[in-house]
């Protein structure tokens, strides 16, 4: 089991500074990793930083913890530049990159508001062209493709990403829809998020077990697989250790502890908490 910290790209974290001093910290406190979302608006007058840039700084200050971008909506995305600085960010960190990516949420405030679709299924099928695109020109070999959404006449990127056989791809998917999970089995891991009826539920060890049985049964390989849940756990230690113990046993291999906007914890209380260490 490992353990990370789940931030987002706005208000306190908009400063990419603050993003790599606090990676600092809780690298030195013995946490894992550190994931970071990719919004561009979210709501109107929202204070927001690039991920992107807070992750290298975050690299740039660190030398052992997982850096996860967890997630960007490939949909909004050229396919090409993010392969490209995905590249640039594992060979800054050492190997050290996850990419996570899934069609973007809220559509209406990050695509609608800036003319793009909103559409679902548009957006899923860009994403899995997308995600063709990137990992077709990560193998450093002569490529070319033509979709729907897509065309790129030979072209070969060099260099290739640090890791091999290339940097770990984590899809992101609103339980119970069933495509997300059907992508995320093609690839290196999956974080769930149950959405059901309008609104966001924690996930259960019940809950989990029922999603890798699906992820399960749509994968090609034995190969490792990854499988991340956030939430906050560090205000009831005891509580905590016994309800990630339960995940771990549904298949749980990352607990990414994360601060929300709308909680009631102010981010210097959670802040205080986290580099007490995570809860192993």
């Amino acid at each position: 089991m490992k353990y990370g910290i789940d931030i987002p790209n706005f208000g306190h974290w908009a400063d990419p500074r603050h993003v790599a001093d606090f990676a600092r910290e809780i690298e030195e406190a013995g946490w894992d990793g550190l994931s970071i979302w990719d919004h561009l608006l979210l709501w109107p007058g929202n204070v927001v930083g690039d991920p992107w840039i807070a992750l290298a700084a975050a690299a740039a200050a660190t030398e052992r913890i997982s850096l996860m971008m967890l997630v960007t909506p490939l949909p909004r995305r050229r396919p090409w530049k993010v392969a490209r600085e995905a590249v640039s960010l594992d060979q800054l960190s050492g190997g050290r990159f996850i990419l996570g990516v899934g069609i973007g949420y809220p559509p209406e405030e990050e695509f609608g508001a800036f003319g793009e679709s909103t559409d679902d299924r548009l957006r899923a099928d860009m994403l899995d062209e997308g995600l063709d695109v990137i990992t077709g020109l990560w193998g450093g070999e002569p490529f070319s493709y033509e979709g729907d959404h897509y065309q790129l006449q030979e072209v070969t990127f060099a260099p290739g990403p640090v890791q091999e056989p290339r940097i770990p791809i984590w899809v992101a998917g609103m339980w119970p829809n069933r495509r997300p999970f059907r992508r995320a089995a093609r690839y290196d891991g999956v974080a769930p998020i149950i959405f059901r009826d309008g609104q966001f539920e924690d996930i259960t060890p019940d809950s989990l077990t029922g999603m890798m049985n699906y992820v399960n049964e749509h994968r090609a390989t034995s190969d490792h697989f990854d499988v991340t849940v956030a939430g906050t756990a560090l205000a009831e230690p005891t509580a905590a250790a016994d309800r990630i113990a339960a995940l771990g046993d549904a298949g749980m291999t990352w607990w990414r502890e994360g601060w929300n906007p709308e909680s009631s914890v102010a981010v210097e209380e959670w802040h205080r908490r986290v580099l007490e260490g995570p809860p192993r």
